[in-house]
């Protein structure tokens, strides 16, 4: 193959590569959007980002996330009831935001450092999303702490981290179940 050829095929890996990361974002964002009425109503952007990393691998998903953050940063509605801007990043529950790039992170070191097979994934997506609940609940105390007063880690987790573990974990099997159908087409068209 000519020298033509090879920044053609490197050309259309990147072209393809960013295309996917575009996509991976805009799901991010429509799935925050989606919220489940609950007595703790929930979205579906944690499944989002499961799903991203399971489909596009460590790298492109983790950039997909921090595009998504990013954009919700510069103001555009990406975050959860069509919010954007830095103060939800400040705010109370940014940290939890924040922290999907945390999981995606560790995803990608996961994925790299060991065989990359469904266990090692999942392994990594549940010490993610850990990482994000300890990361979010951190911030969410210095927050509230800073703007209201005393609060307990227990009350904190009662809040921010209990209600939403088991549906966190539905999430997770859910992107595991669709990624794997999902996959196949992918790797066909790249």
């Amino acid at each position: 193959m000519n020298m033509t050829g090879t920044i053609k095929t490197r050309d259309h890996l990147k072209a393809l590569d960013l295309a996917y990361i575009s996509i991976g974002a805009a799901l991010i964002a429509v799935c925050s959007w989606i919220s489940i009425p609950t007595a703790v109503p929930f979205t579906l952007q944690t499944f989002a980002v499961f799903f991203v990393m399971l489909l596009l691998g460590g790298e492109r998903g983790t950039i997909a996330t921090l595009i998504y953050v990013l954009l919700g940063a510069f103001g555009l509605p990406v975050f959860a009831g069509f919010k954007g801007g830095i103060g939800v990043l400040f705010g109370n529950t940014g940290g939890y935001i924040m922290g999907f790039i945390l999981t995606g992170l560790i995803y990608m070191l996961f994925t790299r450092l060991f065989k990359n097979n469904k266990v090692v994934k999942i392994v990594a997506l549940v010490i993610g999303l850990l990482v994000c609940y300890a990361f979010g609940t951190a911030w969410f105390m210095y927050v509230y702490m800073r703007d209201t007063g005393e609060v307990g880690l227990l009350t904190v987790l009662g809040w921010c981290v209990f209600p939403f573990i088991i549906p966190d974990l539905i999430k997770m099997a859910l992107a595991v179940i669709i990624s794997k159908r999902v996959q196949p087409v992918i790797r066909e068209e790249a």
